[in-house]
C-alpha cells in the first residue's frame, strides 16, 4: 500500500498519450509481431512527447533549480541492454549448502509444529479458542515466514486463490501479503547510499523510519524528495540471492522426483521450476522492474480510454539494481471491502476496468502483470485503480497473444469452437494431429461453455482449471509455464470479484475487449441491447 490521503483526478493520466492516441482514433489491434511492450513503436512516442516514452526519459521534477536531485546512474532513464540482463542459478547444482538448507527447512516444520500443538493443547489462543484447522494453518503461515522469499510466495498464492486452498489456511495465508518482519533501518539506508553513492540525507527532505509494507523482497518507505515530490522507496531485502537459489535447487529435484509418476507428468513441474528461477531472479533487478513499470504506465493509454486506471510513475533518478524509487499514490487495498463499501466505490466497474487494461496488456502489448495478489492492487482516493509492483511480469510472443485474442474472441462474440481449438494447437496446448478437429471442438465446448454462462458467483476458477486437466488427460495437452502465470492471475482476480461483482461474467463481458475488435463489439452489443460504460 502506498499511502493515504487526496491525490489528484481521473483526468490527469497520460493527458498527452492519450491526447496524441485520441485523435488517431481508435484501431483494432495490429499483427506484427513484437517481443516486450518496451520495443513496441506503438509506446515509444518521439519529439515533444518523448517524455511519456516508456524507459526513455526521467520523469521531470517540478521546479528544478538547486533543489532537483540527479544522484543515481540512470537518472536520464536510458538503461543499457546489459543491465537488464537476468542470469540465473544452476538447478543441477546440489551440494553441502543445498543439504544443510534441506536440514534448516525439516528443523523449523518440526520446530514449530511443536510450538503451535503445544499452544493449542494448553489453550493458549485467541478467544473461541483455535481449532485443529487453525492450528495447521498458522504452521504453515508461520514456517513460511521464516523460510523465505521462495515460500513467501508460495503462501501468496494459497491466500489469493481460495478457490483451490482450504480456507482457512487461505484466510491465514493473507497475513503473508504485507506482514513479512522488515529489515533493520540501517541495512536499508546502506543499500540505497552504496547503490546511489550518495548519503540519504543528500537525496530526500524527510524520510519515514517506519516501512508501510515489508514483503519477500523487499520493503518499501515513504518518502519526500528534495525537489519536493513525495515518492516512496522500494528496497531490496540483504543477502537474498544465495538463499534463493538454494531453495530453488531443492525444489528443482523434487519436482524431478515428482515428475517420473505418469500422472505428474501434465503438469510440467522441473518446467515450472526453471520458469519460477527465471522469474524470481527478474524480481531481483529493479532496473528491469522499472523499465516494466514504465512500459505498462504508457501501455494503459495507448487506446485513448483507461484514464481511470494507473501504475506509480518511474523516478529514474533515484532508481539502480536494488533501489527503486516511484511516485506516490494514496489510497487503500483492492481487498479492504469494508472501505469500498464505505465510500461507495462501484466494485463492478472497479472490476471491469482493472481487468480490461490486464487483458489488453496480456493480448495487445504482450507485457502483463504476473502478481495481482491483493497487496499488489489498490483503489486510490480519487477513485481510479492502480497497479503496484511489477516485479513479476508475463511476457507474451505474437503467436501467443494471437492464440488467446482468438480465444478470447470465441467466448464473447461468436462461440467458433473450431477456432478455439486451432488457437491451442497453435501454442501447444493440443496436439497438431487431431484426426477430427469438429469433434474435439465439440469435446472443448462442452467442458468450457457451463462456466462461461454463469456470473463469476456461482463458479470456482479453481473448478475449471481441473476441468481444463481432465481435457489434457483426454487431449494430451502440455503445460506451459506463460500459461500457467496467466491462469494464476485468473485466480486473484477470482477472489476480489465474488465479493464486489459476484453477478458479472467476466469470461464473456464485450467491455473487455471493445478496443480489440471495435465494430464486432459494437455489432454485437447492439444485437444485444447491451450499453458500454466509457
Amino acid at each position: 500500500m502506498h499511502g493515504r490521503g487526496g491525490y489528484g483526478a481521473c483526468e490527469a493520466l497520460r493527458k498527452p498519450v492519450a491526447a496524441r492516441l485520441a485523435a488517431a482514433g481508435k484501431r483494432a489491434i495490429p499483427s506484427a509481431p513484437m517481443t516486450s511492450a518496451a520495443e513496441d513503436p506503438r509506446t515509444t512516442p518521439t519529439g515533444a512527447d518523448a517524455g511519456d516514452s516508456a524507459g526513455q526519459t526521467a520523469s521531470p521534477a517540478p521546479g528544478g533549480g538547486e533543489d532537483a536531485v540527479a544522484a543515481g546512474p540512470y537518472a536520464s532513464g536510458h538503461v543499457p541492454p546489459a543491465e537488464l540482463a537476468v542470469l540465473t542459478a544452476d538447478l543441477h547444482r546440489f551440494g553441502l549448502a543445498e543439504v544443510a538448507r534441506m536440514a534448516t527447512v525439516w528443523w523449523i516444520f518440526v520446530s514449530v509444529l511443536v510450538v503451535e500443538v503445544f499452544r493449542k493443547l494448553v489453550r493458549i489462543g485467541p478467544p473461541g479458542r483455535r481449532s485443529w484447522a487453525d492450528v495447521l494453518a498458522v504452521w504453515v503461515r508461520r514456517c513460511f515466514e521464516q523460510l523465505g522469499p521462495n515460500f513467501i510466495k508460495l503462501g501468496q498464492v494459497i491466500a489469493s486463490a481460495p478457490g483451490l486452498f482450504p480456507q482457512t489456511l487461505s484466510n491465514e495465508c493473507l497475513k503473508l501479503l504485507d506482514a513479512v518482519p522488515p529489515v533493520p533501518l540501517d541495512a536499508i539506508k546502506a543499500t540505497i547510499e552504496e547503490d546511489l553513492g550518495r548519503p540519504i540525507e543528500d537525496l530526500v527532505e524527510s524520510w519515514d523510519e517506519v516501512p508501510m509494507s515489508a514483503a519477500s523482497i523487499a520493503q518499501v518507505h515513504a518518502c519526500v524528495l528534495r525537489d519536493g515530490r513525495h515518492a516512496v522507496v522500494k528496497v531490496q531485502r540483504p543477502h537474498l540471492q544465495a538463499d534463493i537459489e538454494r531453495d530453488l535447487r531443492i525444489q528443482y529435484r523434487l519436482a524431478r522426483l515428482v515428475d517420473r509418476f505418469e500422472k505428474a507428468k501434465k503438469l510440467n513441474l522441473p518446467v515450472m521450476i526453471a520458469d519460477l528461477n527465471r522469474s524470481l531472479h527478474e524480481e531481483l533487478n529493479f532496473l528491469l522492474e522499472a523499465t516494466n513499470m514504465a512500459s505498462f504506465r504508457t501501455n494503459i493509454g495507448y487506446y485513448g480510454d483507461n484514464r481511470c486506471v494507473t501504475c506509480p510513475d518511474v523516478y529514474w533518478d533515484l532508481c539502480a539494481r536494488r533501489v527503486l524509487c516511484m511516485e506516490r499514490l494514496y489510497g487503500f487495498p483492492l481487498d479492504d471491502f469494508d472501505k469500498i463499501r464505505e465510500r461507495h466505490v462501484d466494485g463492478v466497474m472497479i472490476m471491469r476496468r482493472g481487468v480490461k487494461v490486464w487483458m489488453e496488456a496480456a493480448c495487445v502489448h504482450g507485457l502483463f502483470h504476473g502478481d495481482v495478489h491483493a497487496g499488489n492492487l489498490m483503489v486510490l482516493d480519487d477513485g481510479r485503480a492502480a497497479y503496484l509492483d511489477f516485479g513479476i511480469c508475463g511476457r507474451l510472443e505474437e503467436r501467443y497473444r494471437a492464440a488467446f485474442r482468438d480465444m478470447f474472441k470465441t467466448y464473447v462474440i461468436d462461440r467458433d469452437w473450431v477456432r478455439l481449438v486451432r488457437a491451442m494447437q497453435s501454442i501447444g496446448m493440443m496436439p497438431p494431429d487431431l484426426p477430427d478437429i469438429e469433434a474435439a471442438a465439440g469435446t472443448v465446448a462442452m467442458f468450457i461453455t457451463p462456466f462461461l454462462d454463469k456470473p463469476i458467483g456461482e463458479l470456482s476458477l479453481g473448478e475449471m482449471l481441473q476441468e481444463q486437466l481432465n481435457l489434457a488427460d483426454q487431449f494430451g495437452m502440455v503445460g506451459d509455464p506463460a500459461l500457467a502465470l496467466m491462469g494464476k492471475q485468473f485466480l486473484y482476480f477470482e477472489r476480489y470479484v465474488k465479493v464486489l461483482a459476484p453477478n458479472w461474467s467476466m469470461m464473456t463481458d464485450p467491455f473487455l475487449f471493445k478496443n480489440l475488435w471495435p465494430e464486432e463489439i459494437a455489432a454485437k452489443c447492439a444485437a444485444d441491447g447491451i450499453e458500454l460504460p466509457d
